[in-house]
């Protein structure tokens, strides 16, 4: 089993920046892959930004060259720098973490991206 508590969501102007975090509750190196999801007010759960354990990471189209995703596996945390946010960029942002066999999610932290 593995919790995740995200932090760092808000309401940002576009343009803006923001960067959340967020702490499993277990070692961070025995986790495979850990990263972020989205989900927009009537739309399905989308991937973001993915990073394994060996520093690989995978980015949606729409986010590339604005978003960063980073781990710290000393922290057990994970990361998401996200600069040049779009009004469209609103959405709860969800932790992810794969973990043996099962996916994990956190319960989610809004961002909410003003024009």
């Amino acid at each position: 089993q593995v919790q995740l508590v995200e932090s760092g969501g808000g309401l940002v102007q576009a343009g803006g920046s923001l960067r959340l975090s967020c702490a499993a509750s277990i070692r961070a190196f025995s986790i495979n892959t850990m990263g972020w999801y989205r989900q927009a007010p009537g739309k399905q759960r989308e991937l973001v930004a993915v990073i394994t354990s060996g520093g690989s990471t995978n980015y949606a189209d729409s986010v590339k060259g604005r978003f960063t995703v980073s781990r710290d596996n000393a922290m057990n945390t994970v990361y998401l720098r996200m600069n040049s946010l779009k009004p469209e960029d609103t959405a709860v942002y969800y932790c992810y973490a794969r973990h043996t066999l099962y996916d994990y999610y956190g319960q989610g932290t809004q961002v909410t991206v003003s024009s």
